[in-house]
């Protein structure tokens, strides 16, 4: 059990997904408003990037729009810039995380840094301390995690191992089966545990079952990595278990959902008595399983039952020896940052180097700000901090009224749209009216109290975070949902849709260039923060957002004509991200990137429209020499710039749910006012005839 009722709070759909190295967007503002004149240079306030909010600079002109936005808008930048070797992935959202790990790190120093210091000002100082305490670290050796190598030791049954399994959000240990308190997809005012497969060590199953020369030479080092961890716990005979653990993981991935089956909301509602689960899935434990989480567990949702029935299957069927093995390894894996540095380091190189091409790790500074920066960690503590010193109240009125222009714009064209029919429209804009917005920071901020934090326990201090937080959620299982919960931290740059509690929310770290400038020319503030508060909404009305109503409840308020004009239109639209090829014979998987593209190619049209309202029928100027339609569509594509290593390219396109930032920004060519406004013609690399631009929101 990894989850927690405050990770839980996040929404169905992130803007970046879960990579920490993954940054996020910010808001538009009305404040700067467009000028009447269209003279060659308009006197602005100074804005952070060029003169107006995008950074000209970056441009390659001598790339046709048309041919590829991507490197038209950012191409320059992109050839030129050098990666550090402690990333695997740069842009603007990495440079925008970098900004908000500055700063935090700011707060840590200065707490540090004093004697008068609060009970949660002394906890933050207390555990950085103790992650940056390598000499403590080194010298104790395995002993913080020896009692649950113990406990897999003297496992000598099934029953055992699942009271082990049972007790991962404890332990660390990695679960064939396992899940968290979620919310009641049929009744969001109440919470339900949801049940999946997992278990794997390699980012995708792809990884196990893909037999091309680049996974073959993947799984070999794989198979080296857990030799050498194994190692670190003085066990013997390291390759042939490694060989074993991998054989287990492998039949593990054979039981699995591909991805894109597994965000199928209609294949993952399965919701079960108790009662029921010895009879719909014997042979397993659950008595055991769920004695070991806290949860009294009436009812239960199992997300993916065929791959649980394997998971079932395997754990009655593989060798005790070799299940006590794999845990072995995976506590020592996913423990590995809290561990002496030579264990961290044989982790990196796999983990870092081999699946991501990273070359250096980061420094031990930055591993404590993210850790720290969590949902359950200290996150919210420190958060406090952060919005009390970096995020101006009067950000958070702009974002606001962004959002209700935004809200205003997708209002008209659910109005206007000729492939819906009225009957669905009506229910389109009771959703659309309900959506609740959350920005910058929590109303509520999660307690501390009770949390011991030592100076000198790491691992001591994690264990009393976890215990902390899943008591918390064990408390609330049978209690009303709380829709003051946040799911990110306001020091994180990113933003999410909740389906259940059908909200948006925008954490305070977003709303900074180059997604939100009080300074920049609105076009730009638009083209960023405004449609990335398009793409949130958009994902309440994507392929599967679109499957719960006004208050969250999972059902059909679509007619059927209706259904099905919505659904060729995503096919389509997954179609198109389908072609799109970054590492040869490696390509996009449209129907798994859908939601997201979904998100983008509608909260960009949302956006637009907007932008166009504001405009109050003028003509917008031209700065620079460039106009604001441009503007609007360069400030996208900005947004989406990066640059990464190939390996963290292929773990995208496997594991993640976005595709990747350049074809995002490639997102303007299903939208007919850029070809207007960048001479896009029959013949360029990106043209689609009027009738292919996908057009769905």
């Amino acid at each position: 059990m990894k989850k927690s009722l405050i990770a839980l709070s996040v929404a169905s759909v992130l803007l970046m997904g879960c990579s920490k190295e993954a940054p996020t967007q910010q808001t538009g503002s009305e404040s700067t408003a467009a000028s009447e004149s269209t003279t060659a240079n308009i006197e602005t306030k100074k804005a952070e990037l060029g003169s107006f909010g995008v950074d000209l600079s970056a441009r390659n002109e001598a790339i046709k729009p048309g041919d590829d936005f991507f490197m038209h808008a950012s191409g320059t930048w992109y050839d030129n810039y050098e990666m550090p070797a402690d990333k695997t992935r740069f842009g603007a959202f990495t440079a925008l995380a970098e900004r908000s790990e500055k700063q935090v790190k700011e707060i840590i120093d200065d707490v540090a840094s004093r004697s008068d210091l609060n009970a949660d000002e002394k906890m933050i100082a207390d555990f950085y301390n103790s992650y940056m305490d390598t000499a403590t670290i080194n010298e104790i050796g395995l002993s913080p995690i020896q009692p649950t190598l113990d406990q897999i030791s003297a496992a000598a049954s099934i029953s055992d191992i699942t009271k082990i399994f049972g007790a991962s959000w404890l332990n660390g240990i990695t679960s064939p089966i396992g899940g968290g308190m979620w919310f009641n997809r049929l009744d969001a005012d109440k919470y339900e545990m949801s049940m999946g497969a997992g278990g794997l060590g390699m980012p995708d199953r792809s990884y196990y079952l893909d037999d091309s020369e680049r996974f073959i030479k993947t799984r070999a080092a794989y198979v080296a990595h857990i030799a050498e961890m194994l190692a670190f716990a003085k066990v013997e005979n390291t390759e042939q278990k490694a060989q074993a653990i991998l054989a287990l993981e492998t039949k593990i991935a054979e039981g699995h959902w591909p991805r894109e089956k597994r965000r199928d909301r209609d294949l993952t509602l399965n919701q079960i008595k108790r009662s029921e689960l010895s009879s719909t899935y014997p042979n397993f434990d659950w008595e055991a399983y769920f004695s070991a989480t806290g949860y009294q567990v009436p009812q239960l949702n199992i997300s993916q039952p065929e791959p649980i029935k394997a998971m079932i299957a395997l754990l009655n069927s593989e060798d005790i020896n070799v299940w006590k093995d794999y845990m072995v390894y995976h506590t020592l894996k996913n423990n590995a940052s809290y561990l002496p540095e030579d264990i961290f380091a044989a982790n990196f190189k796999f983990y870092g180097t081999e699946l991501r091409g990273q070359k250096e790790a980061k420094p031990r500074w930055k591993r404590a700000v993210s850790q720290m920066s969590g949902t359950e960690s200290l996150g919210f503590a420190i958060g406090k901090v952060y919005v009390a010193r970096y995020f101006p109240e009067s950000s958070k009125q702009q974002m606001a009224d962004l959002v209700e222009n935004l809200r205003k714009a997708l209002g008209e064209r659910i109005t206007g749209l000729e492939w819906m029919g009225e009957e669905t429209k009506v229910n389109a804009h009771e959703k659309l009216a309900a959506f609740n917005p959350k920005i910058g920071y929590p109303d509520v901020w999660q307690s501390f109290e009770g949390l011991a934090i030592s100076k000198t326990d790491l691992m001591g201090n994690l264990q009393n975070l976890r215990k902390l937080f899943h008591e918390d959620s064990v408390s609330k299982e049978l209690e009303k949902t709380d829709r003051n919960r946040w799911g990110m931290t306001p020091q994180q740059v990113n933003a999410y849709y909740n389906s259940s509690f059908n909200e948006i929310v925008f954490p305070a770290a977003i709303l900074q260039p180059p997604f939100f400038d009080p300074n920049a020319d609105p076009a730009v503030n638009y083209g960023g923060i405004g449609a990335v508060i398009g793409h949130e909404m958009g994902h309440g009305f994507d392929d599967q957002g679109s499957k719960s109503d006004a208050k969250g409840v999972q059902r059909n308020w679509w007619t059927d004509q209706d259904r099905e004009a919505f659904d060729a239109k995503a096919d389509e639209l997954a179609a198109q991200y389908s072609q799109y090829e970054p590492i040869p014979g490696n390509f996009v998987n449209g129907r798994n990137s859908l939601g997201e593209n979904i998100g983008d190619v509608g909260g960009l049209a949302m956006a637009y429209h907007a932008y166009k309202l504001s405009l109050n029928g003028k003509e917008a100027p031209i700065i620079d020499g460039v106009t604001g339609d441009q503007r609007f569509f360069l400030a996208w594509a900005q947004v989406w710039k990066e640059k990464r290593t190939e390996k963290s390219m292929l773990s995208q396109l496997k594991g993640g749910t976005h595709a990747p930032g350049r074809f995002r920004a490639q997102a303007p060519r299903n939208h007919d006012a850029w070809y207007k406004a960048f001479d896009v013609k029959e013949g360029d690399k990106l043209y689609l005839a009027p009738e292919k631009r996908v057009r769905i929101w």
